[in-house]
C-alpha cells in the first residue's frame, strides 16, 4: 500500500488570536494580523498550557485528519509542537515547520528531550509553506495571520496529492480566546479563500472556541456529514 504524505500546517497563536465579525470588519483583510512569536520558551507556557486542551480539543481535531501509520505529517507553523508531538505516535513522520527560528530550535530540542525520533523541525518563510505532494494540510490558529490568504491557499492546494485535503482551525467570532475581534474570521471567509484555490470547503467540526473547515479539490469533495 502506497505510503501517504500528510501535512499539518499549524502556527500556534496563543491566547491573543481570533477571527472577526462581518458587520464590523472587512474580511478581505489582506494585511493579516502582525505578530511575532520569537521567545519560544515564554510562548510554550501559553501554547502548551494544559488548560488549552479544554477548548482546543486536540483529539477531535486530530480525528478529523483521518490519520494512519503510513502517513508523513508536516506540521507547518508548528509553534512549540502542541499538535506535532500528539500526531507523531500516530504516523510515519512529522515535519514540523515554523517561520520563527526560536520555535524551530525549541521543537528540535523538544523532540530530542521527549525522544520523538520521527519529528523533524525546519524553518520556512511566512508566505510559502514549501510543501509538495502531501495528503493533508492542517492550519491551526494561523489563517488570521496570513498576509495574502488566497495566494497562500493556492500554494497549499498545489501541494496536495490526489485525494488530499486542507483542514483549517480558527477561532469563532464569539470566542473568549484568540486575536482582537478586528482580526477574526468567520468560517465563510476561509471557505471563500480556499474556493479561490480550487478547493471546496465546509465546516466539519465545531469546537467550544473554534471551528474546523475541511476543504478538498472540487472533484474529490466529500458529501456533508
Amino acid at each position: 500500500m502506497k505510503a501517504l504524505l500528510l501535512v499539518v500546517v499549524l502556527v500556534a497563536c496563543g491566547s491573543s488570536s481570533t477571527k472577526k465579525s462581518q458587520p464590523e470588519h472587512d474580511h478581505e483583510h489582506h494585511g493579516g494580523m502582525p505578530h511575532r512569536f520569537e521567545n519560544a520558551e515564554q510562548w510554550a507556557k501559553v501554547f502548551d498550557d494544559p488548560a488549552r486542551d479544554a477548548w482546543q480539543q486536540p483529539d477531535r481535531v486530530i480525528a478529523a485528519l483521518e490519520l494512519s501509520p503510513s502517513l508523513t505529517v508536516a506540521d507547518v507553523g508548528a509553534g512549540t509542537g502542541y499538535f506535532a508531538v500528539r500526531i507523531a505516535p500516530l504516523v510515519k513522520e512529522v515535519i514540523a515547520t515554523d517561520i520563527e527560528a526560536s520555535m524551530v530550535d525549541y521543537m528540535k530540542q523538544r523532540a530530542e528531550r521527549e525522544q520523538i525520533a520521527n519529528l523533524k523541525a525546519q524553518l520556512t518563510p511566512p508566505d510559502d509553506p514549501q510543501l509538495a505532494n502531501v495528503d493533508r494540510i492542517l492550519v491551526v490558529d494561523v489563517w488570521h495571520h496570513l498576509g495574502d490568504r488566497k495566494a497562500y491557499a493556492k500554494k497549499l492546494a498545489a501541494a496536495l496529492a490526489p485525494g488530499g485535503f486542507v483542514a483549517v482551525v480558527d477561532f469563532t467570532l464569539e470566542a473568549k480566546q484568540g486575536p482582537p475581534k478586528k482580526h477574526r474570521l468567520p468560517p465563510e471567509a476561509i471557505i471563500e479563500d480556499l474556493r479561490a484555490a480550487g478547493l471546496d470547503g465546509q465546516v466539519a467540526v465545531t469546537l467550544p472556541e473554534q471551528y474546523v473547515v475541511v476543504a478538498r479539490a472540487a472533484a474529490s469533495a466529500a458529501p456533508a456529514r
